[in-house]
């Protein structure tokens, strides 16, 4: 008997099928790029959507060379999880409460969220050089995959706050639990614009060292219990109220793989507001004493050493700092190491080796700037341009108004040589 014709329809036209596999292949194509690990070149920011993010608890900070150690959350034991080094790029950006800042002003036991890429240059890298392919080996005893990936030269360091600010997301409190001032907190990090019916439901304990901001008040949890706000023994529903939060990592009962600890709560804007404006006048005054960085774009040479430089300025720092490089303004540039290290070979500060001059112009670049750059150039004169001012070279600027102080021996190279360390082995006594 003869099988019945089929519809038309329900036969796909080649060339439909050719167009189906080729979506599919574009989509694996994508993903797999997506996926790939991407190295930065000299001279060029790399996208922000290209590097590898991860998050942990920072547990060692070498702040004089910009490196330190987290431990990496994985899908294992989060306590097994070795310390795994880190560096910052020249123009990586750090961001706490919300605002600028440098590794020494994060406390240790923060979480951070990561996003780092391989090292631009493994000979000149300042932590370990690790397989490419690092992240996805898995490290055994209980720990899991994902903990000591490659990209450990970092683009953007932020902890919580930073991060659902950058991104448009809140906290939203659903329970708490307490007995003797500490206990469980449910919440779900949510966007703030519209509803986010995919967040899950997270648990973090507190206790009563977890700081809550109210405006300008620092309160404790037993401040909430006084008011009501939480009870003094059992649970409440806090109804989905929106706070910000920070986190640390503490040993915790029960086995639990990875349960997070609250370190702060803020309540309202003004609170959140706070922390910033204290944080971004912190890492004001820091920066004036040790120079905006950048890098060479370009130099023209003239005679005599006199020579033009343009460079530009990294981002992440505070508006009111670039807008005192102006035209006309005395300036003073030095050459840096790329942890950001002045180069000096006397002993009257940075000042004393670098190239003295004006700016001549600053120009604003077109479009939005890439995560790293401010989006601003200067060019500036000198009459005497000193060897380590050259193209993809970093840079250390300052108008001639701003502070001239020494710097802490940590804190520089002595006598031009980008090969030191500080502290290099040499200080442990030899037994």
């Amino acid at each position: 008997m003869s099988q019945p014709p089929l519809h038309h329809s329900t036969i796909p036209s080649n060339r439909w099928f050719m167009a189906l596999c080729m979506g599919i292949t574009i989509l694996i194509t994508a993903a797999r790029a997506a996926d790939e690990p991407f190295r930065p070149e000299p001279g060029k920011f790399p996208p922000l959507e290209k590097a590898h993010s991860y998050r942990g608890e920072l547990v060692f900070v070498d702040h004089a060379n910009r490196r330190g150690s987290i431990r990496v959350a994985g899908s294992g034991m989060f306590r097994r999880n070795d310390p795994h080094p880190f560096a910052m790029l020249p123009y990586g950006v750090v961001r706490y409460h919300g605002a600028p800042a440098d590794l020494r002003d994060i406390p240790l036991g923060t979480v951070l969220h990561v996003h780092a890429f391989l090292p631009p240059d493994p000979k000149t890298s300042a932590v370990p050089v690790l397989p490419v392919n690092n992240k996805d080996k898995d490290a055994n005893h209980n720990r899991g995959a994902g903990i000591f990936p490659a990209e450990n030269h970092v683009l953007l360091l932020e902890d919580e706050p930073s991060r659902c600010q950058r991104e448009g997301l809140t906290w939203k409190l659903k329970e708490v639990e307490v007995k003797n001032c500490e206990g469980m907190l449910i919440a779900s990090c949510e966007a703030k614009q519209g509803i986010n019916n995919k967040a899950e439901d997270e648990t973090f304990t507190f206790d009563a060292a977890t700081r809550v901001w109210r405006g300008r008040e620092c309160l404790l949890v037993q401040h909430l219990i006084d008011d009501g706000a939480w009870p003094a023994d059992g649970k409440k529903a806090l109804d989905g109220q929106s706070v910000m939060l920070g986190f640390t990592w503490k040993p915790t009962l029960g086995g639990v793989f990875t349960r997070f600890h609250v370190s702060d709560i803020w309540l309202d804007d003004a609170a959140m507001q706070h922390a910033a404006l204290r944080q971004t006048e912190t890492h004001k005054a820091f920066m004036r004493s040790r120079w905006l960085p950048g890098w060479v774009d370009a130099v023209e040479y003239g005679k005599f050493g006199r020579a033009t430089v343009t460079a530009t300025l990294f981002g992440g720092m505070d508006a009111s700092l670039y807008e005192e490089f102006r035209k006309g303004v005395p300036a003073v540039m030095n050459s840096v190491e790329n942890t950001l290290k002045h180069i000096e070979g006397g002993s009257a500060g940075p000042t004393q080796m670098a190239a003295r001059g004006t700016i001549h112009e600053v120009i604003q670049t077109s479009g939005k700037a890439p995560l790293g750059s401010s989006g601003i150039q200067i060019r500036f004169e000198t009459d005497l341009i000193t060897e380590g001012m050259r193209p993809t070279r970093i840079v250390r600027v300052r108008p001639a108004s701003w502070p001239d102080v020494h710097l802490p021996r940590e804190e520089y190279i002595n006598q031009g040589s980008i090969e030191e360390r500080f502290p290099t082995p040499d200080i442990f006594p030899k037994y």
